[in-house]
């Protein structure tokens, strides 16, 4: 471990940790902020789901060239960047909503800026991931990812609770400064802080080039890529009883706006416990167990939010289905930082947010519509035991064909 990590690097990665929290949490709050924004105004499914579009679909396309950056450039100065990029584009629109005096111009305008802030998390986020093992000790980092979980699930629990107080007492620009500021914030808490160097920085092959390196290491080697593969199928997975629960809950325990924001901050908590859980106790010694077991209980979890009937049940497994997740993508990011090359981590965290903001979306598309023509417990039931059989496949190949690895 060079100086920087041997000296008060508890210090640093608590405070990147912060400074990436709050920034997380304007751009969290701003986003839930457009999408009530266009329900409101339009009462139209097309401008909600467009806005849900725009805020996945260009990270998708960047988020692997933002990788392949996180490799050739300063990764704090992408990531400040980054921040700056999105916390422009929302001042300019904080500029011209006085001046919009049409609803379609309006929302094309929040369209372009949704799509600018997602383009700006493509660059930012490959770089978040590949700083932390910067900062931590290998021996430490699923301590440190599980803590980073925790925060996050924390910022996602109080976002939509700050988005409607926002809305209550203000206006959409005031809404919108909120991001600007948290923006300003996370940048002058990040700025002091010295990242190590790396040699990687300075040797620069053509873009092209890195691309395609980047790619054929991150699916050459067997574990990273089955990692990959893993992430994207899970987040595929997750969709039936984690984004479209929602949807359930209306249909089987009732409409009202109580049992909807329970299941949220009820998701949001279970996300926040296995992350201090993580943070505590670290996972067993083989990651691989744990990934597996988590991915077994995860899949459980979903089998019976499927069977309940019963409301109080139901939270009681979104609880610890909110856990279990946690837990399987604090393993997953610890065990991509902990094999992957140091050179090509940017690359590789890039690869992983494709898959999540490729597979999350396809997810929707295919189980939102199934939902309509099929009952959504059944939907829900049969994702459950996808999750299980990635348990057992995980096992088999993770464990069981490595007994040796650590």
């Amino acid at each position: 471990m060079n100086d920087l990590q041997s000296s008060g690097w508890q210090k640093r990665i608590l405070l990147f940790l912060i400074s990436q929290c709050i920034t997380l949490f304007g751009s969290t709050l701003v986003q839930m902020a457009l999408v009530w924004y266009a329900a409101m105004e339009t009462s139209s499914g097309a401008w909600v789901a467009a806005f849900s579009v725009c805020s996945y679909l260009p990270q998708f396309f960047l988020s692997f060239l933002g990788g392949v950056w996180a490799d050739r450039y300063p990764r704090k100065r992408l990531i400040m960047g980054a921040d700056g990029l999105i916390a422009f584009s929302t001042f300019l629109m904080v500029l011209a909503i006085p001046h919009i005096s049409s609803e379609p111009v309006m929302l094309g305008g929040l369209l372009l800026m949704s799509l600018i802030r997602s383009l700006g998390a493509g660059i930012q986020t490959p770089a978040v991931n590949a700083v932390i093992p910067q900062l931590v000790p290998q021996e430490k980092l699923m301590r440190y990812n599980g803590l980073n979980g925790a925060m996050q699930s924390l910022v996602n629990f109080a976002a939509p609770a700050a988005a409607g107080a926002a809305f209550a007492l203000g206006t959409l620009r005031t809404t919108l400064m909120i991001d600007i500021i948290t923006a300003i914030l996370g940048n002058l808490l990040l700025f002091p802080l010295t990242l190590p160097k790396r040699e990687t920085e300075r040797k620069k092959a053509p873009l092209f080039s890195e691309m395609k390196t980047g790619l054929s290491y991150a699916f050459s080697d067997r574990l990273i890529g089955r990692l990959l593969i893993l992430y994207g199928l899970l987040t595929f997975l997750c969709v039936p009883a984690g984004y479209l629960a929602g949807l359930l809950v209306r249909r089987v325990f009732g409409e009202t706006y109580w049992h909807l924001t329970g299941v949220e901050l009820v998701g949001f908590a279970g996300m926040m416990a296995g992350g201090v859980v993580m943070s505590i106790w670290g996972g067993f010694r083989r990651r691989e167990k744990t990934l597996a077991a988590g991915l077994l209980f995860f899949g459980a979890c979903a089998v019976g939010m499927g069977f309940s009937r019963n409301f109080m049940l139901y939270l009681v497994l979104m609880l610890f289905y909110g856990a279990a997740l946690n837990v399987v993508q604090t393993t997953i990011t610890t065990m991509l930082q902990e094999k992957t090359n140091p050179s090509m981590q940017g690359r590789v965290f890039g690869m992983q947010g494709t898959m999540y903001s490729g597979f999350l979306p396809a997810g929707m598309a295919i189980f939102g519509p199934l939902a309509d023509l099929f009952p959504l417990q059944w939907i829900i039931l049969g994702s459950g035991a996808g999750l299980m059989l990635l348990g057992g496949i995980a096992y088999g190949i993770f464990v069981l064909a490595a007994p040796g690895r650590v």
